[in-house]
């Protein structure tokens, strides 16, 4: 009798986990990304949203009707896009690692009501003086119009504040008439030549306006070749407009004034092999786990034993962590992981950082030269790794980021599980905007970007 209830028992909790299986099944989303519905507009709205893209309207061409193709305009962006998350499903263990869902988070939900005005005028304030700060003349759109005769550089003409160069490209071409002029004229430098030609005239050498003329186009064309620009307003970044014009044609054209880079070089080792340790720092945060810490260290000292080790430490009664190549910096208590993440990388000066975490274990699969080799052959800036977990599952956590523009209430920022393409020669490796967090890097490039030391206690995606 105890056997055939115990049959009856376990059939019942199979009959009944099937059903719920089912039920969940039946219930989950089919879809497991948020759709943004930014292409389903009237043909109407699409017609004006194309003609606002258009240049300055000419009148002569405003009566040509126009037909719009629906998949190419589709693809602007209309400033308008929808943020919208998936609804919650059934909290289940591992539920969003196995059935991913998309969260929203609209920019009102993160204020109080009586604050949301205040702040959005806070940021838009902010905005516009970031605007300010971040965009040069180098980022007005310059339309080179019908200037057939005039030749010029588009783009790629630089110089350093204060020096001088040869404006290269000048010329004026199939352009038959008895006597020529060219005019040049910029805003913080002065226009000279290098040197003079016959049959031309100069007027306004040494200034910001100058004026070349003659009747022997050749002529005039020789002297063009050694047109010069002087930067006499000093800026370590910025850009002047050339305004480069004839009888009945002008062209628009920039130069570029800033600061060359100064490069730092490296010895990446012996032919066919790398230099980890010249090449590569390992940096790491740890918060009141020294058990982990010192695996982690033993498991380094195991394949790397003289790669250097820098540690942030923000403990509250925070140990002594000493030994050959490691570094041990203690911060204020609780200051979080991205400003431990600041201050590790801050004292690095090897050409790569290696980000782990304190609780990662290295493994003979473990091989740093090979996130090496892709840095030294792409022009990538960061290479993640994988991590196994202890369940035996594999992590990279890769990531495509995108941000739409939106309205007034601000842009919509999608982050999808996903990658670009794979990387030629490394048919392994696939290009993506957000890796795990155990990734090397370019430690210049980390420096430079930084990282937000308000996100104190979740940091796993690089």
């Amino acid at each position: 009798f105890r056997m055939r209830s115990l049959r009856k028992t376990v059939l019942l909790a199979i009959l009944v986990s099937v059903v719920l299986v089912l039920a969940l099944l039946h219930s989950w989303p089919t879809r497991v990304y948020t759709t943004v519905d930014v292409w389903q507009r009237p043909a109407t709205i699409v017609e004006r949203h194309l003609e606002e893209r258009l240049p300055e309207p000419d009148h002569r061409l405003g009566s040509i009707p126009f037909h719009v193709r629906e998949n190419v305009a589709s693809l602007l962006a209309r400033n308008g896009c929808v943020c919208e998350g998936e609804s919650g499903g059934v909290n289940l263990p591992f539920a969003q690692l196995l059935f991913p869902r998309v969260s929203a988070h609209p920019l009102h939900t993160a204020f109080e009501a009586s604050e949301l005005e205040e702040m959005k005028r806070r940021r838009a304030k902010e905005y516009k003086s970031f605007q300010k700060r971040s965009q040069t003349p180098a980022d007005v759109l310059i339309i080179a119009e019908a200037n057939n005769p005039l030749q010029y550089p588009t783009q790629g003409v630089e110089v350093r504040p204060l020096k001088t160069i040869i404006i290269p490209g000048l010329a004026l071409h199939d352009l038959p008439r008895d006597h020529y002029s060219i005019n040049i004229t910029v805003t913080l430098g002065t226009l000279n030549v290098a040197a003079e030609v016959d049959g031309v005239k100069i007027k306004g050498d040494g200034e910001m306006h100058m004026t070349l003329s003659g009747s022997l186009l050749l002529n005039l064309n020789r002297q063009l070749q050694f047109v010069t620009y002087t930067n006499t307003l000093f800026h370590p970044s910025t850009v002047d407009t050339v305004q480069f014009e004839t009888e009945g044609h002008q062209a628009n054209f920039s130069i570029k004034i800033r600061h060359g880079v100064t490069p730092k070089l490296y010895n990446t080792g012996s032919k066919g092999e790398y230099n980890v340790t010249a090449l590569v720092t390992i940096a790491t945060k740890t918060f009141l786990r020294y058990d982990k810490l010192q695996d982690l260290i033993d498991s380094v000292r195991r394949y790397y034993p003289t790669v250097t080790i820098v540690i942030a430490d923000d403990s509250e009664n925070p140990k002594t962590i000493s030994g050959p190549y490691i570094e041990h910096y203690i911060m204020p208590f609780g200051k979080g992981w991205f400003a431990g993440r600041n201050l590790a990388v801050s004292q690095v000066t090897t050409k790569y950082v290696l980000w782990v975490d304190d609780d990662f274990i290295f493994t003979a699969n473990t091989k740093l030269e090979k996130l090496v080799d892709v840095l030294e052959k792409t022009t990538l800036d960061l290479v993640g790794g994988a991590v196994r977990e202890a369940t035996g599952y594999t992590a990279t956590y890769r990531q495509t980021i995108s941000i739409e523009p939106g309205e007034e209430n601000g842009d919509c920022l999608h982050m999808r599980r996903g990658f670009h393409h794979v990387i030629q020669g490394f048919p392994n490796c696939v290009v993506t905007d957000g890796v795990i967090n155990f990734f090397l890097a370019r430690t210049d490039k980390v420096q430079q970007v930084g990282f937000d030391p308000r996100l104190a206690r979740v940091a796993h995606l690089g």
